[in-house]
Order: structure tokens, then sequence, then C-alpha cells
């Protein structure tokens, strides 16, 4: 985390390579709007269309988006995955099978070391790293990324804290309980000797990142570093109509494009960075 007092934020898209309307989605939102980081999902559909426009954008920095629920594994494990080698959907079920099933912790850590050496095997730079729904809050999820991570020169990782005043939302139940795990996930960081934001905004919005929203954001981000985080895509194909039902994803790009989102940022005094920069 920054000590600083300044107010700096990264800008990023999750899920590239997931379809090539996401992955076009994050080409406009980098080439023509204020997009510089984005995290490869290394199984998806459409990875290898991710890596190749990846590798025409040297100032997009791309990390690895670790899928361990939800979507498409490399090693097809049966212990974690189905038939077709996908993770369920079911997070509390996975929560529970990766702490306490020796089977499952197995080929989970067989499968984010995969995960990595998936990535290295793109001639990539690796930026940083971070979980497809937010995974690595549980603690056997963190642990391995960040084994597989420093075997990989990871650096830094995405802590998804997110404070509920800037986004006008009241501080639940579920909010105090979450900040244990990110309590625990940070200890994990520190320990390990890497880097990671103080905020981390997405999550209540999550879908719903629209132009609205972002600028109403921008003045109200509090001092350090805040992540803000996309799901963009240029339309939503059938996979994404079930897994992601109601997210504004041509919205959402359209506030990465959006000139007086850009602005915005400098008028408010925000720095736009990158992880590198922590």
């Amino acid at each position: 985390m920054t000590s600083s007092a300044l107010r700096r934020a990264i800008v990023s898209a999750d899920d590239f390579g997931m379809s090539l309307e996401v992955n076009e989605a994050i080409e406009q939102a980098h080439r023509n709007g204020i997009l510089s980081t984005t995290s490869l999902m290394v199984a998806g559909d459409a990875a290898e269309d991710a890596i190749r426009r990846a590798k025409t954008m040297p100032d997009l920095k791309v990390g690895l988006h670790v899928v361990a629920i939800e979507g498409k594994s490399v090693l097809d494990l049966p212990a974690i995955t189905d038939e077709q080698g996908w993770f369920g959907r079911n997070q509390l079920r996975l929560g529970v099978e990766y702490f306490f099933c020796p089977a499952a912790r197995h080929a989970l850590r067989r499968e984010i070391a995969a995960q990595f050496r998936a990535f290295a095997a793109t001639g990539l730079t690796l930026d940083h790293a971070n979980a497809h729904k937010h995974m690595h809050l549980h603690p056997t999820v963190g642990h391995f990324l960040i084994e597989s991570g420093l075997e990989h020169g990871l650096q830094a990782v995405r802590s998804p804290f997110e404070p509920p005043e800037p986004v006008e939302a009241n501080d639940t139940l579920g909010d105090r309980a979450l900040r244990h795990w990110i309590g625990v996930l940070r200890h994990q960081i520190r320990k390990a000797g890497l880097k990671t934001n103080d905020w981390c905004f997405g999550l209540r919005w999550s879908g719903h990142m629209t132009p609205d929203h972002i600028r109403g954001l921008i003045p109200r981000l509090p001092e350090g570093t805040s992540e803000i985080y996309f799901h963009p895509a240029t339309a939503q194909n059938s996979m994404m109509k079930r897994f992601m039902p109601g997210y504004e994803q041509e919205s959402e790009l359209a506030a990465l494009l959006d000139p007086a989102v850009r602005a915005s940022f400098d008028r408010y005094g925000v720095t736009r960075i990158g992880w590198a920069d922590l």
C-alpha cells in the first residue's frame, strides 16, 4: 500500500481473453481511452486473440486473472472442475472444498501454477495478478497465487477493498466480514514483499461502471492508491449473458472512452498510474 497522501488511480479491466467482444473493448479503451492495465484469463475462449492484441500495444500492462471459479481451467483436473474442465459457480461450496479437501487443495495448487506457466509462455511481462470473482480473498487461493506468482516475478496483487462512502453505500455486516478476509490477504501480500493498492472500486457497481458513476466517483476518491476496474465489452455474447446477466458492459466501455471522465482525473487532482508505480 502507498504511504503517500496523493490521490492516485490504476484504471484496469478484467477478463481479457474471455471473448472477442471483451478483447475488442479493451483494445479500444486502451488506444482511445484511459485504460492502462488489464488481466488475462489464460484459458479463456479468446486468450490467443488477447495475447496477439497485447503484443501490438506495448504500453498496455497485462497481469494474470487467476480463475478458480466460474471459468475454464488449464489442466481440467476432476477434483476441482467438471467434465468440461470448468470450475463451478458456487462460491461457498468451492471455498469449503479449498479449505478442507486435500485433493481439491492439491489440484488447485497445480492449476494455479499452470496458469502462471501459461502466462509466462505468452512472452508478456507479468504486471500484476488478481483472481476472478476476487477468489484470492480465500486464504488458500491467495497463498497459491502468491506462491506461484513469486516464481514468475510477480510484484503486485489486487486488494479488493471498496470503502462504502465514495460509492454512496452503507457499511454492512457483509462489508465488515469482507474486511477480515482482506486483512488476511494483505498480510499474505506484505509477508511476500509484494505491492498492493489501498482501495478498489468496481465491486458494488460491478457491471455498472457507467460514465455517470465514474464521473461521480472521481471527486470522491480517498487519499492513496485506488484501483478502478471495469468489465468492458463491445457486446454481450451468449456466455456473457449467462454468467453476467444485466451487466452494462457497453456502458462500461463508454466510461473508459468518455472525454469527461478523462478530464475529471485532471480536474480533481487524481494521477493515473500503473502497478509498477507503487
